[in-house]
């Protein structure tokens, strides 16, 4: 009977995991398709601006920062370019 409780109560804390994290690259989607348009998806200002894009190779994911002049917003993206030629 203990058995049950712990696989139960694992069953729980693993779909608790994988529900927080469907929500948290939601909310980056959201964000990022904001900073596409232009504007910063705290403030809603136009003063959002590139400040570091770095890569691992022609292949590789890109990690972008994007920052928010008005009120200081930060935040990285994982992004992934499909022009792999070899």
């Amino acid at each position: 009977m203990d058995t049950l409780y712990l696989i139960l109560f694992l069953l729980i804390l693993l779909m608790g995991s994988v529900t927080t994290y469907i929500y948290y690259l939601k909310e980056k989607k959201s964000e990022l398709a904001a900073i596409k348009r232009g504007f910063c998806p705290k403030c809603h200002f136009k003063s959002i601006e590139l400040s570091d894009q770095r890569s691992a190779g022609c292949c590789g994911p890109k990690m972008v920062t994007f920052v928010c002049k008005e009120c200081g917003y930060t935040n990285t993206f994982s992004m992934h370019d499909s022009d792999c030629t070899i």
